[in-house]
């Protein structure tokens, strides 16, 4: 038999020569630069092309399917992809060059001073930009106020926009911004200048304003001169009011007071007392669900006012010192759907079995609580394992009380948990051993700095319990802390919205940050206690609630 002189498939394949490769380049737009969009997106491995692809002229080169998509649908698989692919798309031909940028509706684009000229060849290009985050890095000079202006000319349909470190923008800017982006949802500004004239240009002319986050807003006046902010016409609309690290805080009172269909409402580490505030809060705002209270002046006062949202399902009080079982109770009595509980006692002792007691006995919807700092007893924690039959999540950390006997209580009565964290607390082997038996639906389990818990018990107890997921790591105990980020999430604190939420948020949003490289992520895992021991609350709750984020 002859050897066959047909060359074998894959010898056909190669990769195009560097002119297609050039003319390919070519197609994307000088006058639309790319090094002021932000990707975070890893370089991928690039395979040998379908010679299907490539046009030959060959009458016998199969017909080229996708040429026959309509836009509509080919924008819709764009959706699908990574920030780095959609950019690669781009490049593959003109039409998916337009059909990328027209389907594109997040954007973040690097907001330094040299932005201003390519402004309007950046949004002809991506033309249906809803969201838009706008980053200055602190030692270069930022976009001023007719960048701004201009970008809102260009997005009058902006729903979303996020600014961080615009230090040049004014409240002329904002005012202008205000009035051309009328439909503006979402506002998230983090150390900038303008003060509260521009912050009240945005609330009387953006009507449709659900959601505002302010950070170090450096152009607030201090003392007593300086003007209220708010309620103005977005008073309305708001829902969810975020307030961080503002030397004068308080000035937002008239928002707060006046946001009738206030939902959330966070506060952390802002000066000032805020118990009259708070007061007068619920006096007039009735259908608050979240409360996040942070490093604040807010005593018994402050918190019992917050009894009188009947529909509080989330509460956090993360260093509040001067607050005690006094208030805890008021609120418990009052709150029966309370589902999540966070509390930072900060080794104060102002926080104990009579408050916890008092939540176990009118809060039965208890879904979530984490103890940071508290000491609680057999006694209370009897009462929260038989009266709280939906306790799913139970963190307890830094505590000098929870020892063998509490954890064989919880093991004993929790029917419902299945995840478990103990940091730092004078448990041994002896109390980790009921964990065999009991809390029948336990899935995890983590113990950090509990010198009396060796490792063999984690073999026992993964042996008693095939499916039961042991972390166990007895070293040296440390300080146990709950403050947040500068971003807003908690670093040593428990968080527990769902891991996919951020992985897509990721994938999805369009541009994102360039500072998302391999250093990044193994200070993140650090941050998270895969690598550091002082985060391990926050690591495993955050992976532990795939199902229960915050709402």
């Amino acid at each position: 038999m002859g050897q066959s002189t047909s060359t074998p498939n894959h010898q056909h394949r190669r990769h195009p020569s560097s002119a297609a490769a050039a003319s390919l380049t070519l197609l994307r737009p000088k006058s639309s630069p790319t090094h002021f969009l932000v990707d975070d997106a890893p370089p991928v491995s690039r395979t040998n092309p379908d010679p299907s692809r490539i046009a030959t002229g060959d009458p016998s080169t199969p017909p080229d399917y996708i040429s026959d998509i309509p836009d509509e649908c080919l924008a819709l698989v764009f959706q699908f992809l990574g920030t780095g692919d959609r950019k690669r798309c781009s490049e593959v031909s003109r039409r998916w060059l337009l059909v990328e940028g027209q389907s594109r509706h997040r954007l973040s684009l690097k907001a330094q001073l040299d932005l201003l000229p390519h402004i309007p060849s950046i949004f002809a290009r991506f033309d249906s930009v809803t969201k838009l985050a706008l980053r200055c890095e602190r030692r270069l000079t930022s976009i001023g106020d007719e960048a701004l202006v201009l970008i809102s000319v260009k997005c009058r349909n902006l729903m979303r926009l996020k600014l961080r470190g615009c230090r040049e923008i004014t409240d002329a800017g904002m005012a202008d911004f205000a009035k051309n982006c009328r439909v503006l949802r979402k506002l998230s500004c983090g150390s900038c200048t303008f003060g509260t004239k521009g912050m009240n240009a945005v609330l009387d002319n953006c009507s449709s304003l659900e959601e505002l986050s302010v950070k170090r807003l450096r152009g607030l006046t201090d003392g007593a001169a300086a003007e209220p902010i708010g309620p103005g016409s977005a008073a309305s609309s708001l829902k969810t009011i975020c307030l961080k690290e503002l030397y004068n805080g308080q000035c937002f009172g008239p928002l707060i007071i006046g946001s009738r269909n206030l939902r959330t409402l966070r506060l952390f580490r802002c000066s000032g007392d805020w118990d009259r505030l708070l007061q007068l809060m619920s006096d007039r705002v009735t259908g608050v669900v979240e409360v996040h209270l942070e490093k604040i002046q807010v005593g018994d006062v402050g918190l019992s006012s917050l009894s009188n949202f009947p529909n509080l399902e989330i509460l956090h009080l993360v260093k509040t010192v001067e607050c005690t079982n006094f208030g805890l109770v008021a609120v418990a009595e009052r709150c029966k759907l309370l589902r999540k509980l966070h509390i930072d006692g900060c080794k104060a002792n102002r926080f104990g079995d009579e408050g916890l007691s008092a939540v176990a006995k009118h809060c039965p919807n208890l879904q979530e609580l984490v103890l940071i700092g508290v000491n609680p007893t057999k006694l209370s924690l009897d009462l929260l394992a038989s009266n709280c039959l939906n306790l799913e999540r139970l963190a307890l950390c830094g505590s000098d009380t929870v020892g063998d006997a509490e954890i064989s209580c919880i093991a004993g009565k929790c029917i419902a948990l299945k995840k478990l964290c103990i940091k730092s607390c004078p448990v041994s082997n002896e109390g980790m051993e009921a964990l065999a038996s009991g809390c029948p639906s336990l899935v995890k389990v983590k113990v950090k700095k509990c010198r009396n818990v060796t490792c063999d018990i984690a073999d026992w107890l993964k042996a008693s319990r095939g499916s039961l997921a042991v972390n166990i790591d007895g070293g040296e105990q440390e300080h146990v802390d709950a403050s947040a980020s500068d971003g807003g999430v908690p670093d040593n604190a428990v968080e527990f919205p769902p891991m996919f939420t951020q992985t897509a948020a990721a994938s999805t949003s369009g541009i994102a940050s360039s500072s998302s490289g391999p250093s990044r992520s193994l200070s993140f895992k650090s941050r998270l206690g895969i690598l550091s021991g002082k985060s391990l609350v926050a690591c495993t709750f955050r992976k532990w609630s795939q199902g229960g984020g915050v709402s």
